[in-house]
């Protein structure tokens, strides 16, 4: 893994650690990554990851979303065709889910960044078309964004949360989103 990659990774281990909730992250063998580099065209900073860090159990957790990063050994099923027509693109690969809500986070890989990365999206399962919506700007920004999210979580501990708390939150993310990401900020997936 690149230094950018490697630090996004020790970030979201540390926030996972400091609040006591399970992580499990393996090596993939590389003949499974180069499967999924053939048949979805993966990006090598994704790649990268999964020999290095496979999200065998990572599941955020926040006021406001859990997210499931997925498994290299569910890549190929989670990228089954979704409901909401053929808008769906097959340039999309899907790395995680709301926990919450089903939604998907997908790479964008006909959108490659010099870095051998992608835009990480997000669109609300059970429309009648996906719109996707910018989460980062690449990978890596995805997974800083995920442990900020959690850092700030922890200051608004496990109650259940009404409208003003969840405002809150997203306030608080706000200004730490643009610091990682103005594009993703502005896409206003995160606030």
């Amino acid at each position: 893994m690149d230094s950018d990659l490697s630090e996004a990774v020790e970030a979201l281990k540390e926030i996972f650690k400091r609040r006591k909730i399970d992580l499990a992250l393996a090596k993939t063998p590389a003949p499974l990554v180069d499967e999924l580099k053939k048949k979805f065209k993966i990006p090598p900073r994704y790649r990268a990851f999964l020999l290095s860090a496979n999200p065998v159990r990572v599941e955020t957790a926040t006021p406001v979303e859990k997210i499931r990063l997925i498994p290299a050994e569910e890549l190929e099923q989670a990228q089954a065709p979704r409901e909401g027509g053929p808008e769906w693109k097959p340039s999309w690969v899907i790395v995680g889910e709301s926990a919450l809500l089903g939604d998907p986070y997908f790479l964008d890989v006909s959108k490659p960044d010099p870095e051998g990365d992608c835009p990480v999206y997000t669109a609300m399962s059970g429309q009648e078309k996906w719109v996707p919506t910018l989460a980062a700007s690449s990978f890596a920004q995805f997974l800083r964004i995920l442990a900020m999210g959690m850092e700030v979580a922890t200051g608004f501990g496990d109650a259940i949360m009404d409208d003003e708390d969840e405002e809150s939150f997203r306030e608080a993310m706000t200004p730490k989103v643009k610091v990682i990401d103005a594009a993703a900020l502005r896409a206003g997936h995160w606030t």
